[in-house]
């Protein structure tokens, strides 16, 4: 699967990821007939420039545009009508959607009725089915993202000074890990955001890929303590999961029930907790207490770790980003006297039944979970025979 991976560090912007895409090898002039179909009379120009020393590329956009606050249903309409592929279409058709659906929250009406203000001026339109166009331009199948850096302070906005950030991008950020650091300004825009939460699939560290491409954007501000780019990888997955970045939750109790503990463990694991674990350990004062250790990707971090305070009586956690190395792995289905049971293999050679298939077999025929296991395990082996 051809895969793009978004590294925000300098906040996204809409025209931040178009000149991503094309500085990455999407072919400038194919994109620019895409966007000159939807109708809007404008021009389109990508050159290349520096910020803070790195070569980058900017999107720029010259139009005259007499009608700023544009509806969802005109906008889906210029979109359907263009000459676009269709998943790029589609792409740009939810970016819009998600987009309204944010807007309308805000403003307490509906998606139908929302005004997009700047975002429905013409500049923005050609961002977003600009940034979808390029994604299907160089093959991508699935969006991943870094977090995000929203930036900080206060910016100039339709309905006034509104703090960074606005009350758009922060909805459209929701439930994507984001930060603020460097200048206080606004570096993550509501078409950025929506084209992350329409289309992201993953938010974190950087999947595992083999990188084919890659491609800076410049932003249109030059700041002196970092460069202002987004950057772009593009490749494919490779399937392995090694050297991710996770979270370590933890914490020590001891003054609760075995059982408290142990429905903790399955809300925490049911919750998308990589894996949990109970230590019995010995506290000062001679206390017996039990270490609860929590493994979450780290988009995950901070609902699990409000979920272990809500379900355990701990009063504080501890907490710490760790490598964690993952083996690639596939299934192999083997058939046994007792029916059929998947097989983990490992990209070393590495074998092992697994458990779920065996244990539901041992209760179906009331066979000894112990004599599944090791004919599961016989008969992968005789297929390597």
């Amino acid at each position: 699967m051809k895969i793009a991976y978004i590294d925000a560090f300098s906040g996204i912007a809409g025209d931040m990821t178009v000149a991503a895409l094309i500085d990455a090898g999407a072919d400038a002039q194919v994109l620019f007939a895409g966007l000159d179909s939807l109708g809007t009379g404008a021009r389109f120009k990508a050159e290349k420039t520096k910020r803070k020393g790195i070569s980058a590329t900017k999107f720029d956009i010259e139009f005259e545009d007499q009608k700023k606050h544009r509806h969802l249903p005109h906008i889906v309409k210029m979109i359907e009508a263009a000459a676009l592929p269709e998943r790029a279409r589609q792409n740009a058709i939810k970016v819009f959607e998600t987009l309204a659906a944010a807007e309308a929250s805000i403003h307490g009406t509906t998606i139908e009725k929302v005004h997009f203000h700047e975002v429905g001026a013409i500049d923005s339109i050609c961002d977003i089915v600009g940034a979808c166009l390029g994604f299907e331009l160089l093959g991508v199948e699935a969006l991943h993202a870094s977090p995000v850096n929203t930036g900080s302070g206060t910016v100039e906005a339709d309905h006034g000074v509104m703090p960074v950030p606005t009350p758009a991008t922060a909805l459209l950020l929701k439930g994507i890990p984001a930060y603020a650091r460097g200048p206080e300004t606004e570096l993550t825009t509501p078409t950025g955001a929506a084209i992350l939460a329409a289309i992201g699939q993953g938010f974190g560290p950087m999947p595992p890929m083999v990188i084919e491409r890659s491609g800076f954007g410049a932003g249109t501000k030059d700041f002196p303590m970092m460069a202002n780019v987004v950057r772009v990888l593009i490749g494919e997955a490779t399937g392995a999961r090694e050297a991710t970045r996770i979270a370590v939750i933890e914490a020590s109790i001891d003054d609760t029930t075995p059982e408290v503990l142990g429905y903790a463990m399955e809300r925490l694991l049911e919750a998308g907790a990589l894996d949990v674990t109970l230590q019995p350990v010995m506290m000062k004062k001679q206390r017996a207490a039990t270490v609860v250790q929590v493994l979450a990707n780290l988009e995950d971090r901070e609902r699990l770790a409000d979920l272990l305070f809500a379900e355990t009586t701990t009063f504080g956690l501890r907490i710490w980003d760790a490598e964690r190395r993952v083996q690639g792995r596939r299934h192999v289905e083997v058939q046994t006297p007792y029916g059929a049971v998947r097989i983990k293999v490992a990209s070393n050679g590495a074998a092992s039944p697994e458990f779920e298939d065996c244990r539901k077999l041992a209760l179906q025929t009331g066979t000894p979970l112990k004599e599944i296991l090791a004919a599961a395990t016989a008969a992968y082996r005789s297929t390597l025979a």
